[in-house]
């Protein structure tokens, strides 16, 4: 029961339902259509994710006019704590008492996955966006789950391979100890064998770790010419901090990072972070659009930009919201069907696809740090190196095993 209650009093963020006149039939199951922002509110996600998720989600639903089917949007936000236990158990609070309608967000892929299982027995719409393992659009894929954003292959893949093509055969993996680490890694090693490379070693760590002393160590006696960073959040932001009082890349080795945010580029500042290569789907200076999008997500949420993630959130909760109207109705298998049926046309993506398995496809950027004298402005800080087209990021349909692909 105390966990239960500890779930109960992790209901943060409680934003109020928006309204805005409408004349269309109500066809939801009650007065309300309810988004849930299930995200790490003050743990190591909650600069990516966390309170700019929610403040993403009530984005997408002003924008979407407040009201869907004649019913008014209320967004509630609430803290995962990192614990599959207790987002699985809020999920289902969410689900049978406050009748939340779809759940998103998710940063942490064990417990992204715990949640997805919810969704599938309680019938409801679940969007992955911030978790990174392709389990869930792979053998655990539901037919009323989506993954929106990036996922370990799109992590992975594009980036190991053009490292490579630069000369970077040798790797050594350091790794937080939970599966979404564990598929980064795999994702990596995988490209790394088959173009011939070599796998110097590899360290787990904890999550949430303050000091990587002797995980560097390891990776700096190991002359790895790359060594790669398969964690994330505040985890990341202290292995690149302590890489470089190292001084790993003064002696030659290249540091990528797998999930690097531009939250903690700026948190590092770039005399520390320049020249790490990444991925990165949505970055908030490519067009008008994005700069637009961005002002106004940091007027909302303490000056910030917003994250590929916290992008992403919107883009999800804006589709959802499109096939519920285009469905006639909020039940999650009408509103699947359309969610795979539609496009996606957002500040997002541009002519995105969901496919069987539940993948949005889009287009992904391969980005590097910029030096401090390229930089213009306080949030200028990366270069796109190169755009790989969606079709090319992710992995095919066909080699995820999910269930609902027919062979």
């Amino acid at each position: 029961m105390s966990r239960l209650r500890g779930a109960a009093t992790a209901l943060a963020l409680i934003l109020a339902p928006i309204f805005v006149p409408t004349g269309a039939p109500a066809q939801v199951s009650d007065e309300v259509v309810k988004v849930g922002v299930l995200t790490d509110l003050s743990g190591p996600y909650a600069d990516f994710a966390g309170p700019g998720s929610v403040a993403a989600a009530r984005m997408a639903a002003e924008d979407h006019g407040g009201r869907v089917l004649g019913k008014p949007i209320e967004v509630i936000g609430g803290d995962h704590q990192n614990k599959p236990d207790v987002g699985a158990a809020l999920a289902r609070r969410w689900i049978d008492t406050d009748r939340v309608d779809m759940v998103i967000d998710m940063p942490n892929s064990a417990v992204a996955l715990a949640v997805q299982q919810v969704g599938r027995e309680r019938n409801r719409i679940i969007v992955n966006t911030s978790a990174a393992s392709t389990e869930i659009t792979g053998r655990q894929c539901s037919p009323v789950g989506f993954h929106w954003v990036l996922d370990s292959y799109a992590l992975t893949s594009g980036i190991t391979r053009a490292v490579m093509g630069q000369g970077g055969k040798s790797w050594y993996y350091l790794t937080v100890d939970y599966e979404g680490g564990y598929a980064q890694e795999r994702g990596s090693e995988a490209v790394v064998n088959a173009l011939g490379g070599k796998v110097m070693g590899r360290a787990r760590h904890p999550l949430n770790t303050a000091d990587f002393s002797s995980f560097l160590l390891q990776a700096q006696s190991s002359r790895a010419q790359v060594v790669a960073l398969a964690n994330a959040g505040t985890d990341t932001v202290n292995a690149i901090k302590q890489a470089g009082e190292f001084g790993l890349t003064k002696q030659g080795q290249r540091l990528v990072g797998f999930f690097v945010n531009i939250t903690d580029i700026k948190a590092l500042g770039l005399p520390t972070a320049q020249g790490v290569v990444s991925v990165d789907a949505w970055y908030w200076d490519q067009d008008e659009e994005t700069r637009a999008f961005a002002k106004r997500f940091a007027e909302r949420h303490k000056g910030l930009m917003p994250t590929q993630y916290q992008a992403g959130v919107y883009s999800g909760v804006r589709h959802w919201l499109k096939a519920v109207e285009a469905a006639g109705t909020d039940e999650a298998m009408a509103v699947a069907a359309k969610m795979r049926a539609l496009p996606v046309n957002d500040v997002f993506a541009k002519n995105g696809q969901v496919r069987a398995d539940g993948r949005h496809v889009h287009d992904v950027h391969l980005v590097e740090v910029k030096r401090p004298e390229e930089s213009k402005g306080p949030w200028d800080l990366y270069r796109v190196v190169a755009t790989i087209p969606g079709e090319q990021a992710f992995r095919p349909l066909a080699e995820g095993g999910c269930p609902l692909v027919k062979p």
